[in-house]
C-alpha cells in the first residue's frame, strides 16, 4: 500500500490554510513593496520569492508595488532597476502588474479627512523634536500633545490648509489619535502626514503633504486587495497600528499582517546607504558593481535567479534571526551551472609551450567533451598546435614532492590532446620562464586507446594560433572577512585586493561567440560570465562568478 506524501508547509502557509478553511478570504493575493530608494540585494530576495512563491501556490495574485511616499530619496532609475530585478528573479512574472503607492495619494487624503471627521487625527504644530521628547519610554508613558483636542473643524481647515501648500516644511504634521500611554510606542499618536515642499517623481508638483509608510501602506494593501501581507520581523510592533488603520477606515476585507525572519549573509554590505556611498566615492563601479550582493550586481557577476531560488529553499522561512554564509550562495551557483554549461579551456596568467617535434605550421582538429559529466552535450573541435599557451602555475624547474605537473624530465598529459614530455626551458634577463620546450608522443592521442604507460598529471592549454585574447576580473569579497564588516567609526574595512584585472588571458577560438551574459566553466578555473558592462565589440571581458572548489558542505552545515 503507497504511503500518502505529506506536503511540508512553512508557518505562513499553515496560517493561510486556516483563513481559508474558516472562509476569512475568497482569494489570495501577496505583494512586494519596495521603496525606490536604491537597488535590491540578496536580503530583498527572501521577500520577494516568498510572496510571489505564495501567490503562485494558491493560484492567487502577485503585485509589485513601489511605495513611494517619500520624494526626497526615490528616484525613476531605481524603480526602473527593481523592475528588472523582479522580473529576472521570478522568471514567470507580469512585469506589467505594477502599481505604486503615489497612484493612491487622493484616496490615501480622503482617508486622513475621514480620520480627521471620525476625531482619530489632529494637526499639530510641535515640531519633530518635541514629539519625541513627548513620547515617552519603554517604562513611561507619553505626553498629550496641547494640540491634541483640537476641534474637528479647526483640524480639518489646518489640514487643507497644509495641502494647499500653506505651511513651511516641518511646521505642521497630522497625528492618529490613538493612545499616548500604549505600552506599544508605535501607538502613541504616530505621525501620518508631514509637509513637503518636494516634487515626486510619479506626481510632480501635484502634492505638498505626504503620507507616512506606516499610515500609508496598509491603505495600499487594502486598496488593491491584499489578502496577507507577508513582512519581515522588525514590522511586528507596527502590526497593531496597521490593523487600527485598516479597521478605523472600515475596509471590507482587511489585510492580514504576518511578519517571518530576514535572511542575514555575513561579511556583505546590504545596507543602501553604504552602498550608495561607495558609487559615489567611486569605489565601485555602480550599483551593479559585481562585487556588492545587489540583485543587479549578482546578475552581472553571472549567477543566475535558478541559484538564488535554490538558496531561498535552502533557507526556509521561519520567525528565528539568523545569518548564512556567502559560500552558501557559491555552492547554489555550482550547483545550477556543473551540468548545463560548456567546460572551455582558458589560460589566465600564460606561459609558452613550444611541441619541437611536431610538424611546423600543422593544425589538427581534436574532439572535446563539452561536459564529462553530462555526455548529452556532446563534443566541439578544439585546435591544436605546434605553439600552445598553459598556466604558468602548471609548470615548475624546481618542483616539491607530489607536484605532478610539468617540470624537467617529467611527462604529462595535454588535457584532450598528448603526452608531452618537457625537454628544455627558456629564461629571461630576470629568471622569469618565458617558453617551455617538451616533445610529444603521437601514440598518446587521447581516445586513441594507447596503454602503455601512465602519467599521473593532467593540464589544460589553448592553441597559441587560434587563440582570442580576454580580460578576465577575478573578485574577492569586497569586505576584510578578517577586520569584519565595519570600523568603530562606521567606515567600510574594505579588502583592497577585493578585484584583480588579468589583462592577457588566451582563450580557445570557440568562445569568439560569447554573449554578454553566457556563462561557462573555464577547466580548472572557476564559473566565468561575459561581463554586460565592460565587454565590447572589439574587447571580451569575462567575470569570475565563482572558484573551482566549494567549502560549504551542505551535509555538515548548521
Amino acid at each position: 500500500m503507497d504511503e500518502k506524501v505529506t506536503e511540508s508547509r512553512n508557518f505562513i502557509e499553515q496560517e493561510i490554510d486556516k483563513d481559508i478553511k474558516n472562509g476569512v478570504y475568497d482569494h489570495i493575493m501577496t505583494r512586494f513593496p519596495p521603496e525606490p530608494n536604491g537597488y535590491l540585494h540578496i536580503g530583498h530576495a527572501k521577500s520577494i520569492l516568498l510572496n510571489y512563491g505564495v501567490a503562485k501556490k494558491y493560484n492567487g495574485v502577485f503585485n509589485l508595488r513601489f511605495d513611494d511616499t517619500n520624494p526626497t530619496k526615490e528616484d525613476a532609475e531605481y524603480v526602473e532597476a527593481i523592475k528588472s530585478d523582479v522580473e529576472w528573479l521570478c522568471g514567470d512574472i507580469n512585469i506589467d502588474n505594477v502599481y505604486f503607492a503615489s497612484d493612491y495619494f487622493e484616496k490615501m487624503y480622503e482617508a486622513a479627512v475621514k480620520l480627521i471627521k471620525k476625531g482619530k487625527a489632529y494637526v499639530d504644530d510641535l515640531s519633530a523634536e518635541e514629539i519625541r521628547n513627548l513620547r515617552g519610554t519603554l517604562t513611561e508613558p507619553g505626553s498629550n500633545s496641547p494640540y491634541r483636542d483640537r476641534s474637528i473643524d479647526e483640524n480639518m481647515d489646518l489640514f487643507i490648509r497644509m495641502k494647499n501648500g500653506e505651511f513651511e516644511d516641518g511646521s505642521r504634521v497630522l497625528r492618529a489619535k490613538i493612545d499616548m500611554a500604549s505600552p506599544n510606542i508605535n501607538m502613541r499618536d504616530p505621525v501620518i502626514y508631514r509637509v513637503a515642499h518636494v516634487p515626486h517623481h510619479n506626481t510632480g508638483d501635484k502634492w505638498c503633504i505626504y503620507p507616512m509608510y506606516d499610515f500609508a501602506h496598509p491603505i495600499e494593501d487594502a486598496i488593491e486587495g491584499i489578502s496577507h501581507s507577508l513582512c519581515t520581523l522588525e514590522f511586528e510592533d507596527h502590526r497593531p497600528l496597521y490593523d487600527w488603520v485598516v479597521r478605523e477606515l472600515e475596509f471590507d476585507m482587511p489585510p492580514r499582517q504576518i511578519e517571518f525572519a530576514k535572511m542575514f549573509v555575513t561579511n556583505v554590505i546590504t545596507g543602501k546607504r553604504y552602498i550608495k556611498k561607495l558609487v559615489e566615492d567611486g569605489t565601485v563601479d555602480g550599483w551593479d558593481d559585481p562585487r556588492l550582493v545587489t540583485l543587479a550586481a549578482l546578475r552581472r557577476r553571472g549567477f543566475t535567479s535558478e541559484s538564488i531560488r535554490m538558496l531561498m529553499n535552502m533557507v526556509g522561512v521561519s520567525k528565528a534571526q539568523s545569518s548564512i554564509d556567502y559560500a552558501m550562495l557559491e555552492y547554489c551557483i555550482r550547483e545550477d551551472l556543473k551540468m548545463s554549461r560548456p567546460r572551455m579551456m582558458a589560460v589566465l596568467n600564460p606561459v609558452k609551450l613550444v611541441i619541437t617535434n611536431y610538424p611546423e605550421k600543422q593544425i589538427e582538429y581534436l574532439d572535446v567533451p563539452n561536459n564529462q559529466e553530462n555526455p548529452d552535450m556532446g563534443t566541439r573541435k578544439v585546435p591544436f598546435g605546434r605553439e600552445l599557451y598553459i598556466e604558468r602555475e602548471d609548470f615548475m624547474i624546481e618542483p616539491p614532492k607530489k607536484y605532478y605537473r610539468l617540470f624537467p624530465g617529467n611527462e604529462v598529459r595535454l588535457m584532450s590532446a598528448y603526452f608531452v614530455k618537457c625537454e628544455d626551458y627558456i629564461l629571461d634577463d630576470n629568471g622569469n620562464v618565458v617558453e617551455i620546450h617538451c616533445t610529444y608522443d603521437p601514440e598518446t592521442k587521447s581516445g586513441s586507446g594507447f596503454t602503455g604507460r601512465k602519467v599521473k598529471g593532467t593540464i589544460h592549454w589553448v592553441c597559441a594560433d587560434t587563440a582570442i585574447k580576454s580580460k578576465v576580473y577575478l573578485y574577492e569579497n569586497l569586505i576584510d572577512e578578517e577586520k569584519g564588516v565595519y570600523n568603530e567609526d562606521g567606515s567600510i574595512n574594505l579588502n583592497p585586493d577585493s578585484l584583480k584585472i588579468l589583462k592577457n588571458c588566451y582563450l580557445e577560438p570557440a568562445l569568439k561567440e560569447a554573449k554578454p551574459g553566457d556563462k561557462y566553466q573555464f577547466l580548472r578555473q572557476g564559473y566565468f560570465c561575459v561581463d554586460s558592462k565592460n565587454t565590447t565589440d572589439n574587447e571580451l571581458v569575462f567575470n569570475r562568478i565563482v572558484s573551482q572548489k566549494s567549502s560549504y558542505r551542505p551535509d555538515i552545515a548548521k
